[in-house]
């Protein structure tokens, strides 16, 4: 059996009392955290800042790349100028 590791934290009352009602909060919990991280910004690490060697990586890719609004579901994606 995998030893399991103990995390705490602290919330406010607000979210506590959100929490203490779901049954099996531990479970909500680690999902919620694998959701968020799946979708955290791989060059910035979800800190929304770069340092300046990222800064200077996302040039780089930006030179060849765009920011466009899917027609589909109007968020924006990443479009590569050589696939046109």
């Amino acid at each position: 059996m995998k030893k399991q590791e103990i995390i705490t934290f602290k919330v406010d009352r607000q979210l506590h009392d959100i929490l203490k009602n779901i049954p099996n909060r531990s479970e909500f919990i680690r999902s919620a955290i694998i959701n968020a991280l799946g979708s955290t910004c791989p060059l910035c690490n979800g800190t929304g800042v770069l340092n300046p060697d990222q800064k200077g990586h996302w040039d780089e890719f930006t030179a060849d790349h765009s920011l466009e609004m899917c027609d589909n579901c109007n968020e924006l994606m990443l479009v590569c100028s050589r696939d046109r």
